[in-house]
């Protein structure tokens, strides 16, 4: 069953890169007590993934937090290396947290995970966005056409808060 708004965020675990190599964050270390817009992609350097979807937080993300957001998160089914890798490429490090999904763990318990072995590319996790206040979604936006990120975007995140 798919979240949906109102529905606390399930407990799972991320890793996160850290100055002394892999570590892990829970969805409480994330979310509990704060305001987080999360967004999440099928794969880092995919082509939407990395020259739409995160340039446009990476653009907004002042204008996001000064509208009260705590942290901006994305999320995608790749290992904490890639994670890391694609944060440096995009300059986004110390900007956006990248929570390596390696496993689609997160993205199952949401059920927004996206079966793509078809296309040779295992479990993956849909294309949203969405707000979660205190661990609570608020806002959950779910892209319906593949290789676009409007409905998940920046610039909706911005017209909702």
């Amino acid at each position: 069953m798919t979240i949906k708004v109102g529905d606390r965020l399930p407990q799972a675990t991320f890793t996160v890169m850290t100055a002394d190599g892999p570590a892990t964050r829970t969805t409480d270390d994330v979310f509990k007590g704060r305001r987080v817009v999360l967004f999440a992609v099928p794969g880092a350097f995919t082509p939407t993934c990395h020259k739409n979807h995160l340039p446009g937080f990476l653009d907004n993300a002042s204008a996001i937090k000064a509208k009260g957001i705590d942290e901006i998160a994305v999320t995608a089914t790749n290992d904490v290396f890639v994670m890391n890798a694609w944060a440096k490429d995009t300059k986004a490090d110390g900007k956006i947290a990248f929570l390596a999904d390696g496993s689609a763990l997160f993205a199952k318990a949401t059920g927004l995970d996206l079966d793509m072995n078809a296309r040779g590319m295992g479990v993956r996790t849909k294309r949203y966005s969405m707000i979660v206040d205190d661990g609570i979604v608020r806002s959950l936006n779910i892209e319906e056409t593949p290789g676009t990120a409007d409905a998940s975007g920046a610039k909706k995140i911005l017209e909702i808060l």
